[in-house]
């Protein structure tokens, strides 16, 4: 499928409730936007909350909030585009080109404004689509992502061990090399997976098989590698202008984790010169997966911060389920 627009009012198809023992369904549609079909999960009622995953994610990855959270809010997770379920067009897509989808989503699912929780991939989506569609956004929550203030530190050598993937994924070889051996797609997301988590215990063996089984699927490892490679050419554009984003002013926080190898909490130091509404505060004891790795305190501050925005009038959209 083409990476255009499309005219028409963006559709949505193929729906469907699956149950869960936890005792809470999950809705299942495919809705096109940009011209491309993304896979949408939803569940709850209440003000409308956004979750953006990152890599090695997908929607799944949210499960644990979707439980906690569904009732006070209404949980839309979709896999971004080149991610899970959701299509992988022909040509390049990075956060600029999901940033625009899930603009184009919030209004294909009339429940705008929204709040957006985000973490690393998604967490570069939400900065775009904060710039760029400020008024589609009644807040913004964010665990570790990349920010500009990061900088050159992220390529620092001694950090390049815990990252490398992002360069992996940029090659033509990452793609025939996961798939030359049935067990190698689980060693590599597993081994990130492991990697990044101070608590890796917090992955059972069925959520370790979800994941490897999401990247299993035809077009997910080419997927993350045009993401990558996408992300790369920006970047390399970004430092060549010098151009410094201007500072998003919506009401932030930002839970930034002190265990995590990927994303380390010192560079969290940058962060008033972007977000200029900003409430932080590191978020103890868990690597770079807070949602798994400490759910109920996660789900305590997603919920909290939230729910705080009733001052500045935010309510649940008349179309919220």
């Amino acid at each position: 499928m083409s990476n255009g627009s499309t005219e028409a009012a963006p559709n949505l198809r193929d729906q469907s409730v699956r149950g869960d023992d936890a005792g809470f369904s999950i809705r299942h549609s495919m809705v096109e936007v940009n011209g491309a079909q993304l896979h949408v999960t939803r569940t709850g009622e209440g003000r409308p909350l956004l979750l953006l995953h990152g890599w090695p994610e997908f929607w799944f990855t949210w499960k644990p909030m979707m439980e906690r959270l569904s009732d006070r809010f209404e949980l839309i997770a979709p896999d971004l585009r080149g991610f899970g379920d959701s299509d992988k067009p022909v040509g390049d897509f990075g956060p600029e080109d999901q940033a625009w989808d899930m603009a184009e989503l919030i209004k294909a699912l009339d429940v705008g404004p929204v709040g957006i929780v985000s973490h690393d991939v998604g967490g570069s989506v939400a900065q775009v689509l904060a710039r760029q569609h400020p008024e589609q956004i009644a807040g913004l929550f964010f665990f570790n992502f990349v920010y500009p203030g990061i900088g050159d530190r992220f390529n620092k050598p001694t950090h390049l061990n815990y990252v490398w993937h992002t360069f992996f994924n940029q090659s033509d070889l990452a793609a025939p090399l996961l798939r030359s051996s049935p067990d190698a797609v689980g060693l590599f997301i597993t081994y990130f997976i492991k990697l990044w988590a101070y608590h890796p215990e917090a992955f059972d063996e069925a959520t370790l098989d979800a994941f490897v089984a999401n990247f299993s699927k035809p077009g997910n490892i080419e997927g993350g590698s045009t993401y990558y490679r996408t992300v790369a050419a920006q970047r390399a554009r970004e430092a060549e202008d010098g151009e410094t984003p201007a500072p998003i002013t919506l009401p932030t926080r930002i839970r930034w984790t002190e265990c995590d190898k990927a994303l380390e909490i010192k560079w969290t130091d940058r962060l008033g010169e972007f977000f200029t509404d900003l409430d932080y505060k590191p978020f103890p004891d868990a690597g770079h997966f807070p949602h798994h790795e400490q759910p109920e305190h996660a789900a305590h501050e997603i919920a909290e911060f939230f729910l705080q925005l009733d001052h500045l009038g935010w309510k649940p959209s008349p179309k919220a389920r």
